[in-house]
């Protein structure tokens, strides 16, 4: 059942974000944990815990996106499709990826011939990400067989989806072994959301992220580590997430308003926001930010 966050969607004709998945490239339970956070959940998995990945769903023009493409793909496509109020496809009109990090592309193998063989879904992805999907397999023979269509995004360059929707990527810096990272700004009739899942601190962006915040309704952010406390046994410098700490430090003087468009997403498998009773999510909330959850549905 979706939970409908914004009090003004108006269902059939709109155009809105879907959440359909909140958790880290790897998933939870995490391969191999033995900790605490991830031992009840190998013997009773939650099904709320998906990788991290949008749905938007154009009613009006009837079509839908995708943004990353998770391993958990199968589940999350059905799940947008059925949260259609018309007869979608399975498949969706585009998806869009934001790098080369096993948890936001490595499901396009499900549309190859062991799986869908789908017929020429349309991905978008940046320069790099495309040259990397075109010269490495098994990502070279869904485009030789034409499973996929790569579509070439430029850097701060605005993309008419629909009538009623425009997508803007921009580059982050991030861990780039075999691509750029971008996040994405979706821009809807009424609304728009920042969509950025990974970056690395938010000091050596180029762009400011509160000036990035100003600009949309809703921010979706990097929320990989709650504090430093989760990674003792990690150099932080090989994967320099911004903390959730230290983001609401930098938007703690922004006005009620400001701070309330901020949904933290993205959670690594030791990080307490996945605990919607968790007091580090009370934390949060008695700040004015917030946390993504599945099925959250917001109107654009």
């Amino acid at each position: 059942m979706q939970r409908i966050v914004d009090d003004n969607y108006h269902g059939n004709n709109s155009v809105s974000l879907l959440i359909l998945g909140t958790v880290q490239d790897a998933g939870s339970p995490h391969i191999a944990c033995k900790k605490e956070c991830c031992s009840d959940l190998f013997k009773h998995p939650d099904t709320d815990r998906k990788v991290v990945s949008l749905g938007l769903i154009d009613g009006k023009n009837r079509q839908t996106f995708l943004f990353e493409a998770t391993p958990d793909i199968a589940e999350q496509l059905r799940n947008l499709k059925e949260t259609t109020l018309w007869e979608a496809p399975e498949i969706p009109n585009g998806i869009f990826l934001t790098h080369a990090h096993i948890g936001h592309y490595s499901g396009l193998m499900y549309l190859g011939k062991e799986a869908n063989n789908a017929k020429e879904v349309i991905v978008y992805s940046m320069p790099k990400m495309k040259a990397f999907l075109e010269s490495n397999g098994p990502w070279g023979q869904l485009v030789s067989e034409k499973n996929i269509v790569l579509k070439l995004l430029k850097n701060q360059s605005e993309l008419k989806l629909t009538p009623d929707v425009t997508v803007v990527p921009f580059t982050v810096p991030h861990r780039d072994e075999y691509s750029e990272t971008v996040g994405y700004r979706i821009v809807g009739p009424s609304k728009s959301a920042l969509f950025i899942p990974d970056i690395d601190k938010w000091n050596v962006w180029e762009s400011s992220i509160v000036d990035a915040i100003s600009k949309v309704d809703y921010a979706f952010i990097d929320a990989t580590f709650y504090d430093g406390e989760e990674i003792k046994n990690r150099n932080i410098s090989e994967i320099p997430h911004p903390f959730v700490v230290e983001s609401m430090d930098i938007f703690d003087s922004l006005p009620a308003k400001e701070r309330g468009k901020v949904y933290f997403i993205h959670f690594n498998h030791t990080n307490p926001l996945l605990r919607r009773e968790s007091p580090q999510t009370k934390t949060v909330y008695d700040k004015g930010f917030r946390v993504a959850r599945m099925n959250d549905k917001f109107e654009l």
